[in-house]
């Protein structure tokens, strides 16, 4: 009965140690437990997810001595300058347009120094003549295409200063070739009173007076399709700046002395000589005489034309 008792003090001793070791052991496995568990937000006993670090973030940049790459500045720190606009560069002052000094239509002395020059290097092949007509066109093309301008057909201060680089200044005799066919022996109609005396055999005019010869030239008829007249007419109209109704061609000192036909200056027959025709009129081909000529006739004076 005695060890039954002890037994059972025994028992009953480890009876309470196991209890209490077994209290101890539930509170153990609760405070594991609980490390796990979630807590809301802000919570005081919540204890952190990671240790904390002694580096910064990478968001704050203006304390990083490395910034991220994908960072964007710290513009509170160290404002950048603004963008001064920049002034696009002064171009350079545009050469002056090539001022235009002769062109088609275009007569005078500048014009005949022209042709002269441009005959000297080969580009204008006919007698001066002061006159800008399709001839002088033609020869200046040539002669731009020749330097590499523009083949415009029109003299410009740029192909005037190119050409007298090139040429010489023209003699009397290139700027006005003389005329030397001998004139005939004047009709005996011609020895009376005031006349034009015009011979087609030595294809020259005299203007005479009273039978003395005042001056001469020579003269260009029509062709065989459009002949010339011949006989004993007078003047009876004058005209200086005349234009061909029928052609439209200049017919500069007109003096008419049978219907539409009339002497006059023709450029063409300074420019080509015999190598053309006129359609019936006289043509003259020295522009000073046949306007000294003009001047000088009066309407009613006899025309007298002959072989």
């Amino acid at each position: 009965m005695i060890s039954s008792g002890r037994t059972g003090r025994g028992h009953a001793h480890l009876g309470g140690r196991g209890a209490g070791a077994a209290a101890a052991a539930v509170l153990a496995l609760v405070a594991l437990t609980a490390g796990c568990k979630a807590e809301p937000a802000g919570s005081a006993s919540a204890a952190p997810s990671a240790p904390a670090s002694s580096s910064p973030p990478e968001t704050d940049t203006g304390a990083s001595s490395t910034p991220s790459a994908s960072a964007e500045p710290d513009t509170s720190a160290s404002p950048s300058p603004k963008a001064t606009p920049t002034k696009p560069p002064a171009s350079s002052p545009a050469a002056p347009a090539a001022k235009v000094l002769m062109a088609s239509g275009s007569q005078g002395k500048q014009v005949r120094e022209l042709q002269a020059r441009l005959r000297q290097i080969g580009h204008f092949d006919r007698t001066p003549t002061g006159y800008y007509g399709s001839v002088t066109v033609t020869a200046v093309q040539s002669f731009q295409g020749k330097r590499g301008l523009p083949r415009t057909g029109r003299t410009d201060t740029v192909t005037w200063q190119k050409l007298l680089g090139m040429t010489r200044t023209p003699t009397a005799a290139e700027l006005t070739p003389p005329t030397t066919r001998p004139a005939a022996k004047p009709d005996k109609r011609c020895m009376t009173g005031r006349v034009i005396c015009i011979s087609k055999t030595s294809r020259s005019l005299s203007w005479m007076i009273d039978g003395k010869v005042v001056s001469t030239m020579d003269v260009r008829f029509g062709s065989q399709y459009t002949p010339t007249r011949e006989g004993t007419f007078s003047v009876y109209w004058k005209s200086r700046h005349h234009v061909s109704s029928i052609y439209h061609t200049a017919m500069p000192y007109a003096m008419f002395f049978s219907g539409g036909q009339a002497v006059h200056y023709s450029s063409d027959f300074a420019a080509r000589g015999y190598n053309g025709a006129s359609h019936g009129c006289v043509n003259v081909r020295d522009e000073g005489k046949i306007a000294a000529l003009f001047d000088q006739v009066r309407n009613g004076d006899k025309v007298v034309i002959y072989w």
